[in-house]
């Protein structure tokens, strides 16, 4: 499991398994242990998100379920990249960050240097960053340095040489001399930014990639193309796309990106997706940061994730994460600060 995950708290997922039922053989399904969400009373206002586009249709799922309990409150979701929620919060332009990737260090310099501490972020489910290719491709899969010597001019992770037709991956007939039609996304994206660090060993893309302003538009662009190849986070699947199995290494075991390799760690890019909240530490949320929250960490909000394609989290996962803004999980109620006498 990436140190990322196991930073956002997903290390102590149940590993192989969900729920009592093998992953490879049972729809996923929402821990029986999560809260079911009770609205309140107090909550008012506009929730404003800004960031991950990955996360675009995730936030408005949540939203919409939000407005069933509290249809007086407004929302307003902007998705144009991870880059932008970090400005937002610092500007107080938005409520909640959603991001598809960490911060980045001068990110946090620059919340720290105006507030006095640090953003905090909560993992709100799985996602498995996907390499897509058309439906017709026979290709089985690619390993992580096939990926690197098809996507970036530096070949970081040691492929010997640049690959750029489908026939230096061994395809036959008219895909022998076939060129590679790279998608990607465009650098304001946390995609574009996981993508880079862990598919590239940080190298840069080839000036070939054609950029798309969105998710959706890659899965689009390589549904059209016959010789596409692209990256888009698994939510964004479609019946026109084949989501490859990934290998860490040349000769290594291909692992397909399911849920079950998403728990157990073994999907080499499987990442978390995350909400950055301004968050004072030792205060009190205001109500309707506070009941967002509860509601993405409650059986409803989490049976949102599966609607969506992504992978939930446990009730251990969702309660850790609430504890990161002061609330504790099991009753819903803020935690109490002690005071000095």
């Amino acid at each position: 499991m990436s140190a990322t995950l196991r930073r956002l708290g997903f290390g102590i997922l149940i590993v192989g398994q969900m729920w009592g039922a093998s992953l490879a053989s049972a729809q996923v399904t929402v821990d029986p242990k999560l809260p079911t969400y009770k609205p309140t009373t107090g909550v008012s206002g506009t929730i404003k998100s800004v960031g991950s586009d990955t996360m675009n249709n995730l936030m408005t799922i949540w939203a919409e379920g939000f407005n069933k309990f509290y249809p007086n409150v407004k929302v307003e979701i902007e998705g144009k990249g991870s880059a932008t929620a970090p400005t937002a919060l610092i500007e107080g332009t938005a409520l909640f960050g959603p991001m598809s990737r960490d911060w980045k260090k001068d990110e946090i310099d620059a919340f720290q240097k105006k507030f006095g501490y640090e953003p905090v972020t909560v993992a709100t489910s799985i996602d498995l960053l996907a390499v897509y290719v058309n439906k017709d491709n026979p290709i089985e899969g690619l390993s992580l340095p096939h990926v690197d010597a098809i996507f970036s001019k530096n070949r970081s992770l040691g492929f010997p040489d640049d690959i750029s037709t489908w026939g230096q991956l061994e395809l036959k007939d008219d895909w022998a001399n076939a060129p590679i039609s790279l998608y990607g996304r465009n650098s304001a994206s946390g995609t574009y930014a996981y993508f880079k660090e862990h598919a590239l060993g940080k190298g840069d893309f080839k000036d070939t990639v054609k950029e798309q302003p969105g998710s959706s538009a890659v899965i689009q662009a390589v549904t059209a193309d016959k010789f596409a190849i692209g990256y888009s986070g698994i939510g964004y699947k479609t019946a026109d796309v084949r989501a490859l199995p990934l290998a860490n290494k040349e000769g290594g075991d291909l692992i397909e990106p399911d849920p079950e390799n998403a728990y157990n760690g073994t999907y080499p890019l499987a990442r978390g997706l995350i909400l950055s909240v301004n968050y004072k530490p030792n205060s009190k949320l205001d109500p309707l940061r506070r009941e967002f929250l509860k509601y993405v960490f409650s059986k409803q909000g989490q049976q949102g994730v599966v609607k969506d394609g992504y992978i939930p989290v446990t009730a251990v996962v969702a309660e850790k994460a609430l504890s990161r803004v002061g609330i504790a999980a099991s009753s819903g109620t803020q935690k109490k600060t002690k005071t000095k006498k």
